[in-house]
């Protein structure tokens, strides 16, 4: 079974957190795989909602802060009303438009930070999908480009830290090898 079967399977069999529908939250590492499980989650769940947490950060500095995006994204949606967050624009460093989410029978979080354990009570499943710190460096700068080495090992400290304060690895329903079925994340 694949990771995103394994992962879609899991929730149908849970009830309901998130009002009527269910919220997978997808996370880990930059460059873990995120990205790719979410994708093929969605795709299986015949186009499930897909929510990016790099559209809730602002720029590489923003990862302390998106509770708040995530707060008026989730509490919304779990009492039947549409969700927001502001879409943060990298190329122009900026705030761009807000975003509005419907209720859906299926939503998914994918991104650092997705597993806060201030939304836990909202959450059906928190998949944590890890590599090797080598091959998430080498898949972020192939996307990224060379030119932000610097701001990516940060980036990795940061996420660190946010990972030990939250718990998150430990807090997880399924540990998932983003190197199974997984080219990006």
């Amino acid at each position: 079974m694949s990771n995103a079967a394994r992962v879609l399977k899991l929730a149908g069999s849970r009830p309901p957190t998130l009002g009527n529908g269910r919220l997978i939250c997808i996370d880990g590492p930059a460059g873990s795989g995120k990205t790719t499980l979410a994708a093929e989650i969605a795709s299986l769940a015949g186009g499930a909602a897909v929510v990016h947490m790099d559209d809730l950060f602002e720029g590489w500095g923003g990862l302390g802060r998106v509770d708040e995006q995530l707060g008026t994204l989730l509490r919304p949606i779990a009492v039947g009303s549409s969700g927001s967050y502001r879409r943060w624009d990298w190329p122009g460093n900026a705030w761009a438009e807000t975003v509005l989410v419907s209720p859906a029978p299926l939503l998914v979080l994918e991104g650092v930070g997705s597993g806060a354990s201030a939304f836990a009570d909202l959450t059906t499943v928190l998949a944590w999908v890890e590599v090797p710190f080598e091959l998430r460096m080498a898949r972020g700068l192939e996307r990224d480009g060379d030119s932000v080495a610097d701001v990516w090992r940060q980036w990795a400290e940061d996420e660190q830290a946010l990972f030990a304060r939250e718990r998150t690895r430990e807090r997880a329903d399924v540990v998932l090898d983003g190197r199974v079925g997984s080219r990006h994340g």
